[in-house]
């Protein structure tokens, strides 16, 4: 069969309208980036380490698993999952803090946020339309993108945000689904990478609950770390997104009803949230973040590597500050029609690790 010689109008487009956003996303040049941006340990350090994209498509992975068995919008959740990271800068929260203290210092009071940031990657950063810019995604989508998570609202957003997207309110639950699928995904892998990397142990975890009832799963199975450490660390991954994905749906399944359409905006933002797990379980989460805190992402070892990569977005804000022409053409263009440090900071925000260490050798002529 020949294939149609005609383009089809975007409105014969046979997808669905969250899906069409996901493919969007997908698409767009600042998630491919994220490739090559850190999570928790660089790029550089090893090639089994997750990077910001692997983390993105296991947040993807959980929450349209999550969205499917509550009855809501997988395709929405997916979408929203896939955009939820696209505002992060080098160097992951680290390099965050670094232009949000540098922006500040430059008077501008709202800083740096990814959150934030993320949702000017897919209005107005993006250009794919000569009209307009951004990625044209719907309403529901931006929503979740915008307040991905708690509290939505903040003293820099501008009016007509808080207005249109009511931030007084919670948002639906398919972004309520993604912003706990980032917190099951990052525990897991975090845990999993920290142990691999030796810094450390699962008798750094402690004598925590979901540590224990996970662990015990393992040892009806039969697996020992002592005998097969490769395996056990990754059932120990599986069954505890497993033990946490499960704990939230059976916690959510009665507090919600599920609809066709997303509920955006309906809860009031004091309002508890429908999508959680029961009081202990949260508990217990908070107890094992906090150790993830103080003995993983407090390790000599990675707040050396985040020192190095604040210095690194500090050195290239220096110098792109004081001499304009050293931004990319497109980048001088937009300084007649934005604040030039914000320009600055979009256009280091965009960067890949490897792309911010090379420039910065290029600029100052040696490494970190």
């Amino acid at each position: 069969m020949r294939p149609s010689s005609r383009f089809h109008a975007i409105d014969e487009d046979f997808r669905a309208p969250y899906a069409r956003d996901r493919d969007r996303i997908i698409h767009a040049k600042s998630f491919r980036r994220l490739e090559y941006k850190t999570q928790v340990f660089l790029n550089q350090d090893g090639d089994f380490f997750r990077t910001r994209l692997t983390h993105t498509l296991e947040v993807s992975q959980i929450a349209r698993a999550l969205a499917k068995e509550l009855g809501l919008q997988e395709s929405l959740a997916e979408a929203i999952a896939y955009a939820h990271d696209l505002g992060h800068t080098p160097f992951g929260h680290a390099g965050g803090d670094a232009l949000d203290e540098l922006l500040k210092a430059d008077g501008h009071a709202h800083g740096f946020e990814h959150n934030f940031q993320s949702f000017r990657t897919v209005t107005s950063l993006e250009k794919r339309y000569l009209a307009f810019d951004g990625l044209n995604l719907t309403y529901a989508t931006l929503e979740g993108i915008l307040k991905h998570s708690y509290p939505y609202e903040k003293a820099f957003l501008p009016s007509t945000l808080v207005e249109l997207f009511a931030l007084h309110k919670h948002p639906s639950l398919e972004a309520m689904v993604v912003d706990r699928a980032d917190e099951i995904a990052y525990m897991s892998h975090d845990i999993e990478d920290g142990i691999n990397a030796g810094l450390i142990t699962f008798e750094t975890l402690g004598d925590n609950d979901i540590i224990q009832a996970v662990q015990a799963r393992i040892a009806q199975e039969g697996v020992s770390y002592a005998t097969h450490p490769s395996i056990y660390l990754y059932r120990f991954s599986s069954h505890l997104i497993n033990h946490l994905v499960y704990s939230l749906i059976d916690h959510s399944r009665g507090a919600i009803v599920p609809s066709e359409e997303p509920a955006c905006g309906m809860l009031d933002a004091h309002a508890p949230l429908p999508i959680g797990f029961a009081p202990t379980m949260e508990t217990q989460i908070k107890q094992l973040k906090k150790v993830l805190y103080q003995k993983l992402y407090r390790h000599p070892q990675i707040v050396r590597k985040m020192h190095a990569g604040k210095e690194c977005i500090g050195g290239l804000y220096r110098a792109l500050t004081k001499d304009k022409h050293l931004l990319p053409l497109e980048h001088q263009a937009l300084l007649e029609l934005r604040a030039p440090h914000r320009v600055i900071a979009d256009y280091i925000a965009t960067l890949s690790d490897r792309e911010a260490l090379r420039l910065y050798q290029e600029l100052y002529g040696f490494g970190l």
